[in-house]
């Protein structure tokens, strides 16, 4: 009865709350402690709820439920959630109102610097083709890439990383291909884009980085010219020309990695491998219709 909105409400829910606390506070007591009649407690304890509050109090205890397992979900993700998994439709701001009453409160996200700095000396720069031109009609038609770092501290005064490479899909915004490694190396990127054709074979999509070393590496650029696919990088200094790859770093860190302290390799990357099987079968997203990446892409499938 969190959402009910009837006059004394408050002190109607402290009656019931204590009655069935202890026995030697009567009903009749309290009732008079909290200036009430017994009838008017009564008729709201034995009321009938509308369809509309009991509507409120299902999506309230699914809200609650979410925000438990995800506390880093905003309300505009647990009502995407709420459609997807229960098929219950409501709009943002009743969700809002419901986060609010029930105090649950998304993390607020931090500042985040993305900006890659060039190479010293690179082998190979490609013009930025992709030009923030986002949308995607088809699966393997545009990937965007990058690498980015987790700490972890296994011992008081020792800081110790992990990097993840990964490759996006622009269509169904699945991760195609993803390697963590230790060291943030040539190996790592080129592990990454191996993986990605063994999984995607026949693909020649537009492949889109920012201008780190491994990715002006000529032997990557090789790479990229034996499998047909046309380079394309962001400008210096330019981050939003790689913006979904820098989204979805910042959506793993926010839920998966800010706010916790990992103290070994392990539990670090089992972390961001469950965080990641997360992301593409059970994180449903706005954009792609309130569907996973995994649903979304198997639409595409079903419909080639």
């Amino acid at each position: 009865m969190i959402l009910d909105r009837t006059r004394n409400t408050a002190t109607y829910r402290a009656i019931l709350e204590l009655s069935s606390i202890c026995k030697d506070y009567p009903v009749k007591a309290l009732c008079r402690l909290g200036c009430v009649t017994r009838a008017a407690y009564y008729k709201w304890l034995h009321r009938k709820l509308g369809q509309n509050e009991e509507t409120n109090q299902k999506l309230a205890a699914l809200a609650e439920s979410i925000h438990k397992e995800h506390p880093d979900m905003g309300y505009r993700r647990i009502r995407d959630k709420i459609e997807h998994d229960h098929g219950l439709h409501a709009n943002d701001k009743r969700i809002l109102r419901i986060c609010r009453k029930k105090r649950l409160h998304s993390v607020i996200k931090g500042r985040h610097n993305c900006c890659t700095r060039p190479a010293v000396d690179p082998y190979y720069t490609a013009e930025n083709v992709l030009n923030r031109d986002f949308h995607a009609d088809k699966y393997n038609q545009k990937w965007v890439t990058d690498v980015t770092e987790f700490k972890y501290f296994p011992e008081y005064g020792t800081v110790k990383k992990v990097y993840l490479s990964a490759i996006l899909d622009l269509c169904d915004r699945r991760p195609v291909a993803y390697v963590i490694g230790d060291s943030n190396n040539n190996q790592l990127v080129f592990q990454t884009f191996d993986k990605a054709l063994e999984a995607n074979p026949g693909a020649h999509p537009l492949f889109h980085s920012d201008r780190g070393f491994q990715y002006t590496n000529k032997l990557f650029r090789a790479k990229i010219e034996q499998a047909g696919m046309t380079q394309s990088m962001s400008r210096v200094a330019h981050c939003l020309d790689n913006g979904p790859m820098e989204g979805f770093w910042g959506i793993l860190k926010r839920e998966m990695y800010y706010r916790r302290r990992f103290t070994s390799r392990q539990e670090l990357v089992e972390s961001i491998e469950e965080y990641i099987r997360y992301y593409t079968y059970d994180r449903p997203q706005r954009h792609l219709g309130i569907r996973t990446p995994s649903e979304y892409h198997e639409k595409l499938v079903g419909a080639a």
